[in-house]
């Protein structure tokens, strides 16, 4: 349903989006994971026609989405990072707003209004101001928006960002229940979201694909990959453990004054009695060694180490602001205005209660 083909977005010399290649298949929930900067929001952008390609092109059911913008953007519901909300509006007044935006009116603009109240539960804060709403229900408020119009595919930019654990699986629940007659692809670095909720993960490192394939796919495809956790007392653990034969990656911490390492290895070589070796002949005093089958998480790291923490744009910094929402009459474009929220999370005990 969604293709992107070779697609490369440049911003002056940073290439934040390198000849990117794949598809999102009818009725799939996809994940699209990668670390900070790594081309997420970017590739999210144009996949919605926000931003367009230096080189490549985006296709729904293969017609290229640049040959008429608006009937593609009819079919698409998109929540970006930020969610476009105006905090002096109540929740009906900005659903309305909303509904205009998109050429919905009358009986027409009402009953979307109530089908995506009722989708996204927002009904008990249906006449508060925005600005006394909760992260978790400012999201609700943002999805219903993105679903006004009923549209086939659904492209969510980081949606459980900044919310509490108890509002994580609320949003997580919700996004399931939308991923039933829609597809939708998902952004997010939070592994247990698409652990629990993605059909299929799209991994991305530095602008290019590094991986895909469901999340059983993908551990079967690092099978041969074993992790070790050690954590020693002594001098050069990390340098010795890093050099034995077999370790492709290591990460190190610090834990009450003894070291922790914990070791990527590739093939059948047993590194067990390696580090016994190596910690005898050091003379550390060893407090764990723990073996086991690399996780998502061990292989997201392995598939992800190269980023340089230090890139030198984030995409963010890189990508010139999204606009405010249009005025009536403009409603094909997806409603965008990266405005900063700043509150923090709220309890969802009392329905849409800001802290």
């Amino acid at each position: 349903m969604i293709s992107v083909e070779g697609v490369t977005k440049k911003f002056g010399d940073l290439v934040a989006v390198r000849n990117l290649d794949f598809e999102v298949n009818r009725g799939e929930v996809v994940g699209f994971l990668g670390p900070n900067g790594a081309g997420k929001t970017t590739t999210m952008r144009m996949l919605t026609g926000t931003l367009e390609p230096d080189e490549g092109r985006v296709l729904y059911d293969g017609e290229p989405i640049s040959e008429d913008l608006t009937a593609a953007k009819e079919r698409l519901g998109y929540l970006p990072e930020t969610n476009p909300l105006y905090e002096e509006m109540l929740v009906a007044e900005y659903l309305e707003y909303a509904a205009r935006l998109r050429l919905l009116a009358g009986a027409q603009a009402q009953s979307a209004i109530s089908d995506a109240v009722d989708e996204t539960g927002v009904g008990d804060v249906f006449f508060r101001p925005v600005s006394e709403l909760s992260k978790g229900y400012r999201q609700r408020v943002g999805l219903a928006a993105a679903i006004l119009h009923h549209p086939e595919i659904l492209v969510l930019d980081e949606p459980t960002e900044g919310l509490d654990p108890n509002q994580r699986v609320d949003i997580r629940n919700l996004v399931s229940e939308l991923g039933k007659e829609r597809t939708v692809l998902l952004s997010t670095h939070v592994l247990q979201e698409v652990e629990a909720t993605c059909t299929r993960l799209l991994i991305i490192n530095r602008g290019s694909l590094v991986a895909s394939g469901t999340v059983a796919e993908l551990l079967a495809a690092g099978k041969g990959m074993t992790h070790y956790t050690v954590e020693a007392e002594g001098e050069g653990v990390a340098e010795a453990l890093s050099r034995l034969r077999g370790v492709d990656s290591h990460t190190v911490e610090q834990v009450e004054g003894r070291t922790r390492v914990r070791l990527i290895a590739s093939g059948a070589h047993e590194l067990g009695p390696e580090i016994y070796r190596v910690a005898n002949e050091h003379d550390w005093v060893l407090w764990e060694l723990h073996r086991g089958q690399a996780s998502l998480e061990q292989l997201f790291r392995e598939l992800t180490a190269d980023t340089e923490t230090e890139s030198s744009v984030s995409e963010e910094e890189a990508e010139p602001a999204s606009s405010v929402p249009e005025e009536e009459g403009e409603a094909s474009s997806p409603i965008s205005q990266e405005e900063a929220d700043g509150s923090s999370p709220a309890s969802e005990e009392d329905p849409g209660a800001a802290s």
